[in-house]
């Protein structure tokens, strides 16, 4: 393993450095109130954000995230991760690149998944930058850490698929043009082959935006909504992949947004600890600087400690899915999904405490930090869905084997000292 950046991603690297700090971050604020003020059914994006895209097309940082050459700049898991951890640091970043959830996510699946029908009415918008989607799994009525028990069907009718169904947390319904829903379209099936991804456009009768749903007392921009499907009907064509694929498509979807989702986690962890160690040098208390104080020394120690390991494991995962795949790397996708949101967590708090009252305000942007990372110890799997995980694998590692099978193991010739068998 070799984490140094290529020459080329160096240089990409620098270049969205440079534009963010010229471009994005002078106008960081700004941007997030443009999004809660101006995005609406057809108006995927405010217009700063639509001339700062427009910028960031012209340069060439645009669609850095897909590694298929066919769509985007080729690099791997590991090389966009280090692009990724740099956007994390402003929270417009990512849409500015056109490296957002869930587009990133749809777009992915669309580029492998999806016909040539799909990708020229679909994937080629979202590429340019002209549309956003949003993506429908989630439900209020199931357990949405356990997706083979979705409810919301789809029935063939004919040439139409007629959907039926619940959803919220429908992230990024406001102002999107297409859905993709996860929906059951054979409930006879094994557990993991009844559901299937199918493509909605939000303005197709029967599908409603009920509202959006506070999160933290945010309810506003493109927002995690409310929606429902009622004898909601779209072509028989639609549906993306093969029939009865929605799950095994959705961990296809998940493996890279994971990596994507944690590298972020990270670009705003240090955000926060950079601000954390110039508070501390600035703000003076009880005869001193703050960093004289051996309780804020410790902060800064344990937060270095953990933005660093929890680096170097999610470039790890990355690594072993672009030279394994992503079935060979799933373990570690798990832990680095529950290392990077906890650590995010632990900083951001410690941070915060450092700058006290100022800290809780929206001031300065560790508030917004915090509240926007939090979620991440549910999305994508909670916490502890992935710990069970990670758990039942070890376990099945140290397994006990049955006795005919120690027997027949006890009773095999063993191979020579040497010997490749």
């Amino acid at each position: 393993m070799d984490f140094a950046p290529s020459e080329r991603v160096a240089s990409l690297l620098e270049r969205v450095r440079e534009f963010m700090e010229e471009h994005v971050d002078p106008v960081e604020r700004e941007a997030i109130e443009a999004l809660d003020a101006e995005v609406r059914p057809g108006v995927p994006y405010p217009e700063i954000l639509v001339e700062l895209r427009e910028r960031a097309k012209a340069e060439g940082l645009w669609n850095l995230f897909l590694p298929d050459d066919r769509f985007g700049p080729g690099l791997t898991n590991w090389e966009y991760g280090m692009l990724c951890e740099q956007m994390g640091r402003n929270g417009v970043a990512p849409m500015v690149f056109n490296c957002a959830a869930p587009d990133t996510g749809n777009m992915e699946i669309l580029a492998e998944h999806g016909t040539d029908a799909q990708q020229e009415r679909w994937l080629q918008p979202l590429l340019d930058g002209e549309i956003r989607s949003c993506f429908s799994m989630t439900e209020p009525e199931s357990a949405g850490s356990d997706p083979t028990g979705l409810i919301s069907r789809a029935d063939l009718d004919g040439d139409q698929w007629v959907i039926n169904g619940h959803k919220w947390f429908t992230s990024g319904y406001n102002g999107a043009a297409l859905a993709i829903a996860m929906v059951v379209t054979d409930p006879d099936a094994p557990p993991h082959r009844r559901a299937s991804m199918i493509l909605v456009p939000v303005d197709a009768p029967g599908f409603e935006g009920v509202r959006p749903v506070p999160v933290m007392g945010h309810d506003e921009g493109p927002g995690h909504w409310e929606v429902r499907y009622e004898d909601c009907r779209v072509p028989a064509d639609n549906v993306l992949g093969e029939r009865g694929a929605g799950f095994a498509i959705a961990q296809d979807r998940l493996g890279p947004g994971r990596i994507h989702h944690c590298m972020r986690a990270i670009g705003s962890a240090e955000r926060a600890f950079e601000l954390m160690c110039r508070r501390a040098h600035d703000r003076h208390a009880f005869g001193g600087p703050l960093a004289e104080k051996q309780f804020v020394q410790d902060f800064i120690a344990t937060s270095r400690i953990e933005i660093d390991q929890a680096r170097l494991m999610v470039l790890h995962a990355a690594w072993r899915m672009d030279t394994e795949g992503k079935r060979a790397a799933r373990q570690d996708i798990s832990m680095i999904k529950v290392i990077a949101a906890q650590m995010h967590q632990s900083v951001l708090d410690r941070a915060m405490q450092v700058h006290g009252a100022l800290g809780m305000s929206d001031d300065i942007p560790l508030a917004a930090a915090w509240r926007q990372g939090r979620w991440l110890r549910i999305a994508d799997g909670p916490d502890e869905v992935h710990k069970m995980v990670i758990a039942l694998r070890e376990l099945n590692r140290f397994k006990p084997r049955e006795p005919a099978a120690r027997e027949a193991a006890a009773g095999a010739p063993r191979a020579p000292t040497g010997s490749t068998a």
